[in-house]
């Protein structure tokens, strides 16, 4: 499965492939991206407390047959540890774009953390979101891949003339 799921992130030719990994989900996420150094930064500003470094969203340059790539991919995959994006985007601008996510408020103006890096909550999120919404998401973003519900499925996400489309992909035989 971990081979089909490879072919079909990198199968594209339009863009680079990013990872946007969940410090809170991800063992040692930080330590990974020290000891194998892909090209990374944290979605969060300024120098972090350890603790709060471990829990934090990094974007990281996904680069095809690289230790830290097979690590996310073989490690990662159904365990919910993020999502993935192409974008022809730089990592700094990608890392702009999705920061203006990190905070949502409540209805009583009550700021939160909104985690839709995590595969469940980005599946649940994007099909709710009107064209505008869609529209900001989306922005140097050609389209988000993560996880099904269930591991053999890479969902895949695009815009078209401003609506939505998914696309669910096997990547298991039946």
């Amino acid at each position: 499965m971990v081979e089909a799921l490879r072919s079909r992130l990198f199968g594209e030719t339009e863009g680079c492939l990013f990872a946007v990994l969940d410090g809170a989900s991800v063992p040692d996420l930080p330590g990974k991206l020290y000891e194998l150094k892909p090209e990374h930064e944290c979605l969060y500003r300024g120098r972090l407390q350890p603790d709060m470094a471990e829990v934090a969203p990094y974007l990281v340059r996904l680069e095809p047959e690289t230790p830290f790539t097979d690590w996310v991919l073989e490690q990662g995959w159904g365990n919910h540890w993020g999502i993935f994006v192409v974008s022809a985007a730089e990592l700094l601008e990608l890392r702009q774009h999705f920061r203006r996510f990190l905070i949502v408020h409540d209805p009583t103006g009550k700021p939160l953390y909104f985690r839709y890096y995590d595969p469940r909550v980005l599946r649940s999120y994007l099909p709710t979101c009107n064209g505008e919404e869609l529209a900001a998401l989306f922005g140097p973003v050609r389209c988000y891949m993560a996880e099904g519900e269930k591991p053999e499925l890479l969902l895949r996400f695009e815009l078209d003339a401003g609506r939505l489309v998914s696309k669910a992909v096997r990547l298991a035989p039946q």
